[in-house]
């Protein structure tokens, strides 16, 4: 018998016991902030799983499937063009509208294709911090200069992170090039344009599905946000003959499952998402039953779905119960707290601002709203834009994920380094506004 493994399980076995035995259920704040954590994983699978996460694991799925190792080696890998590669990754996010746990996917597959550790983390970072959507509600609700920081802040944090990652790790990149140098350049199965035009649909599906109402009530923006179901629908068109066309399925299956979506949006005209599930679920059933890549496009979409769905759950749970849910509620740690910590221009200001924001959880467009309130609390403009360059990209959820991916030291140098220079920009952009 192993007594050193015993003695950990027995550890943890008292940890657990004394937690129970001495488990505050009597008290009001204890018994409100889990109500608090339930709120918000509700509202995370109501609002947030279905248009976002879904499609991103099917795109991740068609990273993993349709682009080759080598195409992504050669634009992401550890000896590709650093110009390149940093410049792609780093304005990735100005194409999707995806919050710090829909990224998840998509970086886990471009890092398992043999990406770079820097590419990757520059990705992993611009993803959900610079989405276009998100810097012009932040210029008109937070203030013009606030958005243009947000936005070159975060450019410049996912090449400088990046960078900084791949030089501590460099010995590890060294060995990735050397062994990515004898990876063969595989026969092309379809052209470049195909799998471009498939990748795009999805994408394009998960940007307007996800489309936020602007603040006005009229305009292009908000014409835009009215008919994002018209938009989606007609990307759902697309999708359906590139299931065709690109992918070779039988037609008829195809002709049924769109035939159902349609006819549940003509049944449920005001409820999209039914028409949208029924699309989801017509879409699994026909790829996973059609032999070659379609079935493994859902096998990998699958594999992403469960590696990352339970620690999204349970990341969502702690930080309910800690923060609160997005609908004002309280958790453990009451919102006046925050607000009072984070008051002026200090060291300490801008540092609680952006742990508070790497550990909290943020969905797309969500951090506008919660820091508007916080600045009208007292928060100072340097603490606001550390929260927004260090929230929107981490998260506890996000962490847990990121360590299944890269490893806990990798996940503890990543989060660092975003903290201490959320820190830093805070405080630099506090002095001069």
């Amino acid at each position: 018998m192993n007594w050193k493994t015993e003695y950990k399980k027995l550890t943890g076995m008292l940890v657990f016991f004394l937690a129970a035995y001495y488990l505050p259920v009597n008290q009001n704040r204890f018994m409100h902030s889990i109500y608090e954590s339930l709120a918000l994983l509700k509202w995370y699978a109501r609002e947030h799983v279905l248009l976002c996460l879904v499609p991103a694991f099917f795109i991740a799925g068609v990273i993993s499937v349709f682009i080759s190792q080598a195409a992504v080696i050669k634009y992401f890998g550890a000896g590709a063009k650093k110009w390149l590669a940093y410049m792609v990754a780093s304005v990735s996010g100005t194409i999707l509208a995806v919050c710090s746990c829909t990224i998840l996917p998509l970086f886990s597959s471009i890092h398992k294709r043999g990406a770079g550790l820097g590419p990757a983390i520059a990705f992993l970072y611009s993803g959900p911090a610079i989405n276009i959507l998100a810097i012009i509600l932040t210029a008109r609700i937070l203030g013009f200069e606030m958005g243009i920081a947000r936005i070159v802040g975060a450019v410049l944090f996912s090449i400088i992170i990046g960078l900084i990652m791949s030089l501590i790790y460099r010995r590890e990149e060294k060995e990735k090039a050397q062994a990515q140098l004898v990876v063969p350049e595989p026969e092309a199965s379809r052209p470049l344009w195909q799998t471009a035009f498939h990748f795009f649909v999805l994408v394009a599906i998960l940007v307007f599905a996800n489309w936020g109402k602007p603040d006005g009530e009229s305009g292009f923006w908000y014409s835009l946000w009215a008919g994002k179901w018209r938009v989606t629908s007609f990307f759902g068109i697309l999708f359906a003959v590139s299931l065709v066309t690109i992918l070779k399925l039988r037609v008829i299956p195809v002709v049924i499952g769109t035939a159902a979506t349609v006819l549940a949006l003509v049944i449920f005209p005001h409820q999209p998402l039914i028409s949208f599930s029924t699309a989801v679920l017509s879409v699994s059933i026909l790829i996973s039953r059609t032999p070659g890549e379609p079935q493994e496009w859902m096998s990998a979409t699958w594999g992403f779905a469960k590696q990352i769905l339970p620690l999204l759950a349970a990341g969502v749970l702690v930080a309910g119960f800690l923060l609160g849910s997005p609908n004002g509620g309280q958790g453990l740690i009451p919102g006046r707290w925050i607000a009072g910590l984070v008051g002026g221009n200090s060291i300490f200001a801008n540092f609680f601002a952006s742990i508070v924001g790497a550990f909290m959880y943020f969905a797309t467009l969500t951090e506008i709203p919660i820091l508007q309130g916080l600045i009208a609390s007292g928060m100072g403009k340097g603490p606001a834009l550390a929260l927004l360059l260090a929230g929107p990209a981490l998260s506890l959820p996000n962490m847990l994920v990121i360590r299944q991916v890269i490893g806990a030291q990798k996940t503890v140098v990543f989060v660092s380094l975003v903290v201490i220079m959320a820190t830093i920009t805070g405080m630099i952009y506090g002095t001069f506004f």
